[in-house]
């Protein structure tokens, strides 16, 4: 471990039976299906684990897009985001599409595209992770 303050962020847990390769991941009060497409030996009755990392990555940008935007009190009705994963040579890109739907400058969109950057899930992605597995 290191020699910083460790505080507990988030919790969760993945259970997985006997069906391939359903399985169910909880957070607190919520949980969701989580199996792998058919073309991969799964039942498909979930988003895969590779579409949910991406889920939460664009849920945790477009969060913090709207948080900085009800902030700074500018219009918008609606914020979306489209993210595909892709495995290249030496690791992943992620490649990411926001669309604003309100009454922008283009001064302020060039700051929201940087705010993006600034989401938590972004960070740790982007970041140095530390993953440790033990029994339990």
């Amino acid at each position: 471990m290191m020699d910083t303050e460790i505080r507990s962020i988030a919790q969760a847990k993945a259970r997985i039976a006997r069906a391939k390769y359903q399985t169910i991941a909880s957070s607190g009060q919520h949980s969701i299906i989580v199996d792998e497409p058919t073309v991969l030996g799964g039942g498909d009755t979930g988003m895969g684990p590779f579409g949910l990392l991406l889920s939460s990555l664009g849920s945790c940008t477009i969060i913090t897009l709207r948080m900085y935007i009800d902030r700074k009190m500018w219009v918008v009705d609606e914020i979306s985001i489209e993210l595909e994963a892709f495995a290249v040579e030496g690791g992943h890109l992620i490649q990411s599409k926001i669309d604003f739907k309100g009454d922008l400058t283009t001064e302020q969109i060039s700051r929201l595209l940087t705010i993006a950057n600034s989401c938590p899930i972004h960070k740790v992605l982007a970041g140095n992770i530390t993953m440790e597995n033990a029994l339990a």
